[in-house]
């Protein structure tokens, strides 16, 4: 069971880039759950499993309920990515763990009908350090218009025996995209992956 100390939201509109309005505002959300870190206080724990199946599940729906309440349902959701933090006294491990199971991310993929794997970020901080989170086209890995970053930071989180976890997406992608994608690149370089 998830011991919750509170959820953060971050939202972010970008109206101007470049000194050029958008023909589109791109809009970033995130979610992020501050909870108690389920192992901390127990020394080095062998199987971490138990803890995943037991909180893992009901993060994933809860934070993918928060991102659909704010873009306003799976489908306007374009880029998508996720984060987790420990604080000082865990584990890497600990923030990998609760990120890096089906049963966190496939509530949030089947919600917004995706395709690609859920880019990520999973590191040590402490209060006030910053949650970021990379963010791909749900569909595209190789649509470079979605790759965004989402950085935010809450003040008095982590703690010491805490972990955040956050999901993040955008509607729409870069303003002003220009560099091209992935497969333009193989195509200029005669189909041949470097």
């Amino acid at each position: 069971m998830v011991q919750l100390r509170k959820i953060v939201t971050y939202v972010e509109s970008t109206f101007t880039e470049g000194g050029r309005t958008a023909g589109r505002p791109l809009q970033l959300f995130a979610a992020a759950a501050v909870l108690t870190n389920p192992w901390h206080g127990q020394g080095f724990v062998e199987d971490l499993k138990p803890q995943i199946h037991a909180v893992a599940p009901e993060l994933g729906a809860r934070l993918t309920d928060e991102i659909l309440r704010m873009a306003g349902g799976g489908d306007a959701v374009e880029g998508y990515g996720k984060a987790a933090v420990v604080g000082t006294s865990g584990e890497v491990e600990h923030a990998s763990g609760l990120i890096h199971t089906l049963r966190f991310g496939n509530h949030y993929r089947k919600a917004v009908g995706a395709k690609s794997y859920l880019s990520f970020t999973n590191t040590r901080g402490g209060p006030n350090c910053p949650v970021v989170i990379p963010l791909m086209h749900k569909l595209d890995e190789g649509m470079r218009s979605h790759y965004l970053t989402i950085q935010f930071s809450i003040l008095d989180a982590p703690a010491p025996d805490e972990i955040v976890v956050a999901l993040g997406a955008s509607i729409g992608g870069r303003p002003h995209h220009r560099i091209g994608d992935r497969y333009q690149d193989l195509e200029d370089l005669g189909g041949t992956d470097v």
